[in-house]
């Protein structure tokens, strides 16, 4: 977690204590046995990194604002959720189930075991392969937040006037943008693209880097071109 001081003070008092053991009934985490071994008074503009399980304590000085900034890594339950509903557009079972040779249950509502096995033998068939895998992950990793909003161009350029502006001063990813590559795979705010060789090192070096010089773009295809000017309209890309 980071906490950036924006406005006022706040006196920050942390540990790296192994006790974490909490009070019991409070609607907040609150440590029983806190220890301070460290202690801060942040101004406007300074921020202070905590590292993962590091207890602290924070208290204004006055009137003051703090903002509280945190990276949390995924649960590999959400990961394999969301996997599952990225392989249902994947799964092909033909076919609708049936039981010709049926016999009359003594037991009808019990789940016969022709049926268990049958749609057992249906589903097992499913697969998945690592190409799978990697597309999954590029398309959820680089996919915007929900509270991410794009801002197309009100007035975009031509695609023209567009590669004209770009060839003079370059180009640079929106700071909302996330752009990821593996492979011939690249992946751009949730969506996938299968990259040829001679664009590779170019849109490898953009999502590195983030921009890309003027320089960089009489190497750039048609297709790659073309792609440019669309992220452009949509807010994902803009002129340098």
């Amino acid at each position: 977690v980071f906490l950036l001081q924006a406005h006022g003070q706040r006196r920050w008092r942390i540990s790296a204590q192994k006790d974490l053991s909490l009070v019991d009934g409070m609607p907040l985490k609150i440590l029983k046995n806190f220890k301070s071994e460290e202690e801060f008074v942040l101004e406007p503009g300074d921020m202070l990194y905590l590292p993962p399980h590091y207890a602290h304590d924070g208290v204004a000085v006055g009137e003051c604002m703090t903002y509280s900034i945190g990276f949390r890594a995924p649960a590999f339950q959400e990961l394999g959720e969301a996997f599952l509903q990225f392989m249902a557009d994947s799964i092909d079972l033909p076919g609708r189930y049936a039981d010709p040779e049926l016999e009359p249950a003594k037991h009808p509502a019990e789940l016969p075991e022709q049926l268990l096995s049958r749609v057992a033998d249906e589903i097992n068939k499913m697969r998945f392969t690592d190409d799978d895998i990697t597309i999954f992950l590029g398309e959820y990793l680089s996919g915007p937040k929900a509270t991410t909003y794009f801002d197309p161009v009100d007035k975009p350029l031509t695609p023209a006037r567009f590669l004209q502006a770009a060839n003079k001063r370059g180009i640079r990813l929106s700071r909302k943008t996330q752009m990821l590559y593996r492979g011939k795979h690249l992946f751009i705010n949730g969506e996938s693209f299968a990259v040829g060789r001679a664009d590779k090192a170019l849109l490898t070096v953009l999502a590195d880097e983030r921009r890309l010089d003027k320089t960089a773009l009489p190497k750039a295809s048609k297709d790659v071109l073309e792609a440019f000017h669309n992220w452009y309209q949509e807010g994902w890309l803009e002129l340098a």
